[in-house]
């Protein structure tokens, strides 16, 4: 009786990190040690703070299976993880994964980890390391999961936590692609119990449902630079899990809340089709899904009738979502 017998190949493992340090070339050269580095740029800041961040692509995964679809799943974790340390203010720095399967597939791990490594040289990311562990009994065939943990800088003057935000401050919205990495599991359900596939194409959406659910999750970070250089923002809500209502409430002092002006902007069509063929109430659909928002911004009123109309166009295109009430 030996190790692969129950289940786990080492072998397999070890091919895979000679890919990563493929896909990686001269920055790969670290990667299989006992502990990852990264440059810091120590000369940029006086007072600086690191801003860390962990989260999962979550039952995403399940979909790019089902469509046999994985490239853009690393992808997806990294751009959700820079949102989240960009809305403190931070610069992302470098990251680490987890990846785990049942048995170890070479191809699709190469599949997941070549995006994310693509991801990383796009955002000037280092990845650090990562772990690559085979599970069996834990995970079903072609299952699997995807974990980051990212770092970032910030000068401690300008970390960004909504402590300046008052009533009648505005919140500036940034469109999402879609579900971005959140309400999979009622998705999957709502797929799981009425006549929707994967695979059928929509006319409304423009693909398959398939396809819309994996549209990439919008990474914010050139945004985020415009608003901090350009607009004194005040607070910034990566809106995940939670929705709009669960999120903005975060970055709120006491005393104020959030009131939304539902329904006044472009929400993409796949969560129209999700609400009619789950017979979705409006609340848990609120309170699930970003609705077409992927960031929130706010600002005070003269700096977002600014936004509206003097925005970079090359950039996201923003819009008004609706304002900080007494609360």
């Amino acid at each position: 009786m030996d190790y692969r017998s129950a289940g786990v190949d080492i072998s397999k493992a070890d091919r895979l990190l000679i890919k990563i340090k493929q896909m990686l070339g001269n920055s790969g050269s670290q990667i299989g040690h006992f502990g990852g580095t990264a440059p810091f740029p120590a000369e940029l800041y006086k007072e600086p703070l690191l801003v860390s961040s962990i989260d999962g692509a979550g039952t995403k995964t399940a979909v790019a299976a089902a469509m046999n679809k994985h490239d853009g799943i690393g992808r997806d974790l990294l751009h959700h993880s820079i949102n989240d340390i960009a809305c403190c203010g931070a610069e992302p720095i470098s990251f680490m994964d987890y990846f785990a399967m049942g048995e170890l597939d070479i191809d699709l791990a190469v599949s997941v980890i070549g995006g994310l490594i693509d991801a990383c040289r796009k955002w000037n990311i280092t990845l650090t390391g990562g772990e690559t562990a085979e599970m069996p009994g834990v995970y079903r065939d072609c299952e699997y999961d995807l974990v980051g943990s990212i770092t970032g800088v910030v000068e401690r003057n300008g970390y960004i936590d909504g402590s300046t935000v008052e009533v009648g401050d505005v919140l500036i919205g940034f469109p999402s692609t879609g579900l971005h990495t959140n309400g999979y599991s009622l998705e999957r359900r709502i797929i799981n119990e009425t006549d929707l596939e994967y695979e059928t194409f929509i006319p409304e959406l423009g693909m398959s449902v398939g396809e819309a659910l994996l549209a990439e999750h919008r990474c914010y970070l050139y945004e985020i630079r415009e608003l901090k250089r350009s607009y004194a923002v005040k607070g910034l809500a990566h809106i995940t899990g939670g929705g709009l209502p669960g999120n903005v409430s975060r970055i709120l002092p006491a005393g104020c809340r959030a009131r939304f002006d539902w329904g006044t902007w472009e929400c993409p069509p796949i969560f129209n089709l999700l609400r009619e063929k789950g017979n979705v109430p409006e609340d848990d659909m609120r309170r699930t899904f970003n609705l077409g928002v992927g960031l929130v911004a706010v600002l005070a009123p003269d700096n977002a009738q600014l936004i509206e109309t003097e925005f970079p166009k090359e950039l996201y295109s923003p819009f008004r979502v609706g304002e900080v009430i007494t609360g």
